[in-house]
């Protein structure tokens, strides 16, 4: 065994030897179940590990975000046939929904008509994934802490505490689908050239809430994302099936305006009358979802490679964890999952090159979750300040007027990435163009009055002319 991949062998109580195309997969999330399903349609032989309980026997911790299901993730789970199974958990949000103190609530078409990302809880929908993928033959074994990783052999230990005895598992592959904390990136940490980067935002998050109506109804619109902008802060909600709204509080964990801040009821109440004053008498609840629900930290993990020879790779967050302010993190993992297996689908069933197919992989995945990371920090300023702002609101609507007119050369940011399957990297891209086009128009003289005039339209094809050229 080479030096960096020793295991304590000594901690060894039982061998369990596994027989050929078995393949294990570390964690029982969103990414982990779902490529379970896609490998169980492969006929390979799936082993589910995860250190927590089973999801389904045990309440929710309050740590989530409500996840925004868009064009990527729906594609992923119609390919294996189980997307219209998860659209009935789902709520369908066509607009962003801005609650600016002293004024009306206001509308934000996210696309064009019909167009909507979805709204669904994690919890709900990582309890049905896990249920859908034991329905295929999946195994899970939860409450099996993995506490080391043979990298060459593909060899999994587990045990109660890491200082005990272990059981050794042996499989054909390992995937890594442990989020940002992976235990099976950090093994492959230890190994030379390996690149590692984490950055943890200023911001955190805490999850509150919004019950329904005494008769079930919704006490906002339904089909909107609602968002509170206030500068370095904001307040969102997501609606769920049973009338209620996931709400997520984002702000710094210090300073001005900050969670340390907010560390008595009175406080709280204070901050949510100056702050969110059209929001306490929807949520009774307030000071006990602070109470009870932990702040949580938000952290960018980038890394490289994803890959160890032919035995083990890393999907999801475990390789590419990223803030969730464009809503991608999910739907990333879960394009990660139908990239693999597209470049699988090229072999021969039986005669599959699993180094090349990891190669390709981590070669074609890895610019384009860096162009997401890069597009959520983004987002974040952009849902917290420039959504209130009169300047960022006309640039919108010149981009949707100019989109509507001229599909074929102009189709904004939040479309491209939302509402195609367009890589991301290309996404980045193309926006960063587009982006140095716009500030050109802001800078017309009277644009407030002449944006749809002939004379504008003509200035910005133009410079999409002049830029080809």
């Amino acid at each position: 065994m080479p030096v960096g991949d020793s295991c304590e062998f000594s901690k060894v109580k039982n061998v369990v030897f596994m027989q050929t195309k078995n393949i294990a997969i570390v964690g029982s999330g969103l990414v982990g179940s779902l490529l379970a399903i896609y490998l169980r349609r492969r006929n390979f032989k799936v082993t589910v590990f995860d250190r927590r309980p089973d999801i389904r026997q045990i309440q929710f911790s309050g740590r989530s975000i409500n996840l925004a299901m868009s064009v990527r993730g729906w594609n992923a789970l119609d390919k294996v046939g189980i997307g219209d199974e998860i659209r009935s958990l789902a709520i369908p949000m066509h607009k962003r929904t801005m609650h600016i103190t002293g004024e009306e609530a206001y509308h934000q078409p996210y696309g064009k008509a019909g167009e909507a990302i979805y709204s669904i809880s994690r919890g709900v929908l990582n309890r049905k994934m896990i249920t859908l993928a034991e329905n295929e033959g999946v195994e899970f074994k939860f409450n099996e802490k993995v506490w080391d990783v043979d990298l060459p052999s593909a060899k999994i230990y587990t045990g109660e505490t890491e200082k005990g005895e272990w059981e050794e598992y042996s499989y054909d592959m390992i995937f890594g689908c442990d989020g940002a904390f992976s235990r099976v990136r950090h093994k492959m940490q230890r190994r030379s050239r390996f690149d590692y980067s984490q950055d943890f935002l200023d911001a955190g998050y805490k999850e509150l809430g919004i019950p329904p109506n005494e008769d079930g109804t919704y006490k906002l619109d339904k089909n909107s994302l609602h968002i509170w902008p206030r500068g370095e802060f904001m307040l969102i909600a997501l609606p769920n099936l049973d009338g209620s709204f996931t709400c997520t509080l984002f702000m710094p964990h210090e300073g001005e305006n900050s969670f340390e801040q907010l560390d008595t009821e009175q406080a709280i109440l204070n901050f949510w009358n100056i702050h969110f004053p059209d929001t306490l008498s929807l949520m009774p609840t307030l000071l006990e979802d602070f109470e009870n629900n932990p702040t949580s930290a938000l952290v960018t993990i980038k890394c490289y490679p994803w890959t160890y020879w032919n035995k083990v790779a890393l999907v999801g967050d475990s390789a590419h964890a990223v803030v969730p302010f464009y809503g991608q993190g999910m739907n990333a993992g879960f394009e990660d999952i139908f990239v693999l297996n597209e470049i699988i689908e090229e072999f021969e069933e039986g005669k599959e090159d699993w180094q090349d197919i990891f190669e390709r992989y981590q070669e074609s995945r890895k610019p384009n979750t860096d162009a997401i990371t890069e597009l959520s920090y983004r987002n974040f300023m952009e849902m917290s300040s420039k959504t209130a702002d009169a300047t960022f609101l006309l640039r919108k609507k010149i981009e949707k007027h100019f989109s509507n007119k001229y599909p074929d050369k102009w189709l904004p940011l939040y479309s491209r990435v939302t509402f195609t399957n367009k890589p991301y990297a290309e996404a980045l891209h193309i926006g960063n163009r587009q982006a140095e086009i716009m500030e050109k128009v802001m800078q017309l003289p009277e644009i407030e009055s002449t944006w749809q005039s002939a004379e504008t339209e003509t200035f910005i094809l133009d410079l999409l002319k002049n830029e080809k050229g």
